[in-house]
């Protein structure tokens, strides 16, 4: 099976064994893009069909908006894009994005904890919930501690959604944040 395998969040829920609530949990952080992240951004809304397709989504929108965030966190975390994580022939697979702790062995190996998995999905939330929950259990099973909270987020790039997994109960944020919120956007990221 592949994480791409679980097409929504129940199908992931029963074969893990987790629960699903609802609540507010982020807490907005101040973080706002630079002057010259927002110049890109004006140039590539001008000049791009930048939602396109789901490929044009993560080239356009989604990486530039988690890498723009990144360089806030670059001394303690790494950011990856398109990174195989397999735990084992159930949960394996490639999450579009992942954020982790910075390993102390340099840029091309995956730290340990990992914290966050990105998933991008072209107008299809239920499908990208089911994939990102087990991206998560996977992460739990990798990090080897299902205290410690992992984050999810699915995205098609105009709307951010966001979802959080401690133990056997998976939580997801009351709000969805879209991509003219921007300073938003970047202060729930940055919570994360």
């Amino acid at each position: 099976m592949l994480y791409t395998d679980f097409k929504n969040i129940a199908q992931a829920q029963q074969t893990f064994q987790i629960k699903y609530t609802e609540s507010s949990f982020i807490k907005y952080i101040s973080l706002m893009p630079s002057k010259q992240f927002m110049e890109e951004w004006t140039f590539n809304e001008n000049n791009i069909d930048m939602f396109s397709s789901e490929a044009s989504r993560c080239e356009n929108v989604i990486y530039p908006v988690l890498r723009e965030v990144y360089k806030h966190f670059s001394d303690k975390y790494t950011l990856w894009s398109h990174r195989s994580l397999n735990y084992d022939n159930v949960l394996c697979g490639t999450p579009d994005y992942l954020f982790t702790t910075k390993s102390e062995l340099g840029k091309t190996v995956l730290g340990l904890p990992i914290l966050i998995a990105v998933e991008a999905k072209q107008n299809n939330f239920a499908a990208g919930w089911g994939q990102c929950l087990a991206e998560l259990v996977s992460i739990q099973k990798i990090n080897a501690d299902d205290n410690k909270t992992v984050y999810g987020i699915v995205t098609d790039g105009e709307l951010w959604q966001f979802g959080k997994l401690q133990q056997q109960v998976f939580t997801k944020h009351k709000e969805r944040i879209t991509i003219t919120e921007m300073p938003k956007l970047f202060g729930a990221i940055g919570f994360l």
